[in-house]
């Protein structure tokens, strides 16, 4: 069961608000997205365009079919910010908004997100990986593959994801670290996968550095519409988090308006499943 008609005062979203105006893979206006968010009663919710690209190394196809070069995206992040903050303004009396960005995790972003942070002051950041040895990992089976022989085989790929994740995690300690095991997303062997000593050392090593800096981890509910069984987190890295202290918080990573508030009841059921609590602090506090 999905959750369009829920209207509890306790839903939320650490990781959302993706719109066709500000980003070629999603749909919709921002001001269109908000108002749903509002409309469902959502108790806050952030909004958290991707930060543009380093290069145009680093533009996916559907920036380039669209004409897009990085100058011109960072036109349109400088853009999205000045509309998310109105927003915010228009909305205090009845939806709590922060507006935030999403990083990337490839070759340069390092001072790049640290810039765009100065610059433009958001709430708080999302903290992503979408790349491995600079090759998307989430796109397609084919440039994952392509980054597994890179990396010498699927576990090793894994390796490399979460070497890349605590790297970025010290880097720029976000309040916020998105769809944590995201890797697995074209692994049909993942529950095994996630369970090798090498993956699972890593995967404590990193909860431990989250729980150090005081983040909160994206319980990403955005991975039922890609085909997924259960969100990112998976179960034992849930059960891990729980154990380790560190705040679950669901994000709907909503690309248009389809998508706000999709999956969230079920997704509190696993959270409730899991023991988790539900009173879900907000990113920075």
């Amino acid at each position: 069961m999905d959750t369009k008609n829920l209207t509890s005062t306790n839903q939320v979203s650490a990781h959302g608000g993706h719109s066709g105006q500000f980003c070629s893979h999603a749909s919709d206006s921002l001001e269109a997205i908000v108002d749903e968010y509002a409309a469902q009663h959502f108790k806050w919710v952030g909004i958290t365009e991707h930060m543009p690209p380093v290069s145009e190394e680093f533009l996916y196809p559907d920036e380039i079919e669209a004409g897009l070069t990085a100058e011109s995206i960072y036109d349109r992040f400088t853009e999205y910010f000045s509309v998310a903050r109105a927003l915010q303004r228009r909305h205090r009396d009845s939806l709590r908004i922060l507006v935030g960005f999403e990083t990337e995790c490839h070759t340069g972003y390092e001072r790049f997100a640290k810039d765009l942070r100065s610059e433009f002051d958001p709430d708080y950041i999302v903290g992503s990986v979408h790349h491995v040895r600079d090759i998307p990992i989430d796109g397609t089976p084919e440039q994952y593959a392509q980054a597994a022989a890179a990396a010498g085989g699927i576990e090793q790929l894994y390796c490399e994801y979460f070497d890349q994740q605590l790297q970025l995690l010290e880097a720029l300690k976000p309040e916020v670290v998105g769809h944590f095991d995201l890797i697995r997303i074209w692994d049909s062997d993942y529950h095994a996968r996630l369970m090798k000593d090498p993956v699972k050392d890593r995967i404590r090593r990193n909860l431990e550095k989250i729980g150090e800096l005081g983040s909160i981890l994206d319980f990403n509910l955005r991975a039922f519409e890609k085909g997924g069984t259960e969100p990112y987190v998976s179960g034992p890295i849930l059960e891990m988090a729980l154990e380790l202290g560190i705040p679950c918080v669901p994000g709907d990573d909503s690309h248009g308006v389809a998508g706000v508030g999709l999956h969230f009841e079920k997704g509190i059921e696993i959270l409730k499943q899991h023991g988790c609590s539900t009173d879900w602090p907000l990113p920075g506090n």
